[in-house]
C-alpha cells in the first residue's frame, strides 16, 4: 500500500477507483480491497496509485465465488489491511479531497453504494464525500454505453458467446489491445477503466466532453424535466443487450425521492390499455418500459436531435415514425401517466420476512443495513463526529444520548469491530448475540457456494483458507 496526502491538489482532478468485495450485496457484504489513481483533467496520472486491503471482521463469511474471482482471502486482509475505522479516516482526509471527481466503472450503482454503507457503519456522513467542497462523481459504464450506441466508430466493441453486445471491462480492453493483466484485481481494473476513458476521449472527444459536462443533476434536468416534456436519448442497462442498452424515452410523471418516471418510446401503451387495472397497484412498475431516472446518478442522456445525423436512428435500431406514433398514443391517454404515478408512489420496499427465530434476531439487530431509513438529526451528527475522533479508552466511557434510535446499536457494532477492548462485559454478550445470528444467516449460502466452487475446480489454497476462516469465526475466544 502506498500512502500519500492529496491535500495539495486543490484544482479539479479525476480519481479513478474500484473495489473488490466479499460478495454482491451492497448492504450485507464488505469491502476487501480499495484501489485508486488520481489524474489531471487531461487524464494524466498524478502521484502514485493507492492499493489498500481492509480487514474482514469475524462477523462476516465471504462469498466463495467472490474469493475465487479476486483471489483475496479474509486472512490476507487480516494480515495486511486497515480496520474499517482506519480506512475511513484515511480516504476522507487524504483521498476524497475537495474538487475531486470520483470515477469508476458501474460505480454509481455498486461501488459508491458500498462506500456509503461503509461510511454509515463508521459514523461518517454517507453522502458528503460525493458532493461537498466541489466534489462530484461520474460513471464510465454509461459513457461506454452511449459511445457504443451513438459513436461506435474508431473503437472495437466486444460481443459475448451468443453474439450479443457486452460492455464487460475486460472484454473491451482485450478488443482494443489495452493492457489488463489481472481482471478483478481492483488496481488492475482502475488502470483498465482509465485506459478506456482515454480511448473514448481520444476517439470520440465530443461525446466524452458532452457527457462529462452533463453529469450533474442540474444539467440533466435541462434535458429531462416535466415542465417542458421532450423525448430524449437514454442509455441504461435496463434496456438490455438486444437494444444495445439505449432507447428514446419520454418524461412521464414524478417518481420517488425527486426522481422522474420515463417511458420507453420503443413500446406502445397497449399493455396498459388492455389491463384496465382495478387499482394502481396492479400496474407492472417498474419495467423496462417504465423506469425511474435518478438525476443524481449521472444518467447518460442526450437530446433527440443527436439521432438526426450520422445515421443515429439506424445505429440504435429504432424507427423514427414508430417512436412518434407511440408518443402520440401515450399523449392521447394522460390517465396512464396518472395511474403510473400513483403506482410508483405506493410501491414500498418490503424487507424479506424472517424465516425463523435466528433470522428475526438478525434483522432486528442489524442496524448496519438501515442507512436509508432516514437522515440523521443535526444533534446526532455532532455526536458522530465525537465518536469517530475517539480512541478506545474514550469510547469506553462515552455514552451519548442519541436522538436516532439506530445509533446506540450501531455504536456497539462500531466498537466491537474496531475497538473491542472498549466493550463492557454486557456489551460483549450483546455483540455476540448479533454476530452469531449474522453468521448463521450467512452460513447456508457460504457452505453451498463453497461446495459448488470446489466441484468446479477452485484453487486448493483458497478452499483451505475459506474452511479455516469458517471454523475460526464459529468459536471466538474473547
Amino acid at each position: 500500500m502506498v500512502r500519500q496526502c492529496y491535500n495539495i491538489f486543490m484544482e479539479k482532478s479525476f480519481l479513478f477507483y474500484d473495489l473488490e468485495t466479499s460478495g454482491l450485496s451492497t448492504r450485507d457484504d464488505r469491502i476487501m480491497q480499495f484501489a485508486a489513481q488520481r489524474t489531471d483533467m487531461n487524464l494524466k496520472e498524478i502521484g502514485e496509485p493507492i492499493n489498500i486491503l481492509i480487514k474482514m471482521t469475524n462477523d462476516t463469511l465471504p462469498s466463495p465465488s467472490a474469493v475465487r474471482t479476486t483471489g483475496i482471502t479474509p486472512q490476507a486482509t487480516q494480515a495486511d489491511g486497515l480496520t474499517e475505522a482506519e480506512f475511513c479516516r484515511y480516504v476522507i482526509n487524504e483521498i476524497f479531497t475537495p474538487n475531486t471527481i470520483i470515477v469508476g466503472y458501474n460505480n454509481v450503482r455498486y461501488d459508491d453504494e458500498m462506500m456509503r454503507h461503509l461510511f454509515w457503519r463508521n459514523f461518517y456522513d454517507p453522502y458528503e464525500w460525493q458532493w461537498k467542497d466541489g466534489r462530484s462523481r461520474w460513471d464510465m459504464l454509461d459513457v461506454v454505453r452511449m459511445a457504443r450506441a451513438l459513436r461506435p466508430e474508431k473503437i472495437k466493441w466486444p460481443v459475448d458467446d451468443d453474439g450479443n453486445p457486452t460492455n464487460r471491462l475486460e472484454l473491451i480492453t482485450k478488443e482494443n489491445d489495452i493492457k489488463h493483466e489481472h481482471a478483478h484485481d481492483a488496481l488492475s481494473d482502475v488502470f483498465a477503466t482509465l485506459a478506456v476513458a482515454r480511448l473514448i476521449k481520444e476517439k470520440q472527444p465530443q461525446l466524452f466532453n458532452y457527457l462529462f459536462k452533463i453529469r450533474g443533476k442540474k444539467e440533466v434536468q435541462k434535458i429531462v424535466n416535466l415542465d417542458n416534456k421532450q423525448p430524449f436519448v437514454y442509455a441504461s442497462g435496463k434496456y438490455g443487450k438486444d437494444r444495445n442498452f439505449i432507447t428514446v424515452a419520454f418524461p412521464l410523471t414524478s417518481g420517488r425521492n425527486g426522481n422522474i418516471v420515463v417511458y420507453d418510446l420503443s413500446q406502445n401503451i397497449e399493455q396498459f390499455l388492455l389491463q384496465k387495472p382495478k387499482d394502481s397497484k396492479t400496474l407492472p412498475v417498474p419495467t423496462p418500459t417504465i423506469k425511474e431516472l435518478a438525476f443524481n446518478r449521472c444518467p447518460a442522456v442526450a437530446p433527440i436531435s443527436v439521432l438526426e445525423k450520422n445515421d443515429g436512428w439506424k445505429k440504435i435500431g429504432l424507427d423514427k415514425k414508430e417512436v412518434e406514433k407511440n408518443l402520440k398514443q401515450l399523449l392521447d391517454h394522460p390517465e396512464i401517466a396518472e395511474q403510473i404515478r400513483i403506482a410508483v408512489e405506493e410501491r414500498e420496499y418490503k424487507p424479506e420476512e424472517p424465516k425463523d427465530k435466528n433470522e428475526a434476531t438478525y434483522f432486528e439487530l442489524n442496524v448496519e443495513n438501515r442507512l436509508y431509513d432516514s437522515f440523521l438529526p443535526d444533534q446526532d451528527r455532532v455526536r458522530c463526529e465525537a465518536i469517530r475522533n475517539a480512541n478506545s479508552n474514550q469510547l469506553a466511557d462515552f455514552h451519548p444520548n442519541f436522538i436516532d434510535e439506530r445509533l446506540p446499536e450501531l455504536l456497539l457494532h462500531y466498537k466491537a469491530k474496531n475497538f473491542f477492548d472498549s466493550l463492557t462485559e454486557s456489551e460483549q454478550l450483546k455483540w455476540e448475540k448479533y454476530r452469531r445470528a449474522r453468521l448463521i444467516h450467512q452460513s447456508k449460502y457460504f457452505l453451498e457456494d463453497l461446495e459448488k466452487q470446489t466441484n468446479e475446480g477452485m484453487d486448493d489454497f483458497l478452499i483451505e483458507e475459506l474452511k479455516l476462516w469458517y471454523e475460526s469465526v464459529q468459536d471466538v475466544d474473547y
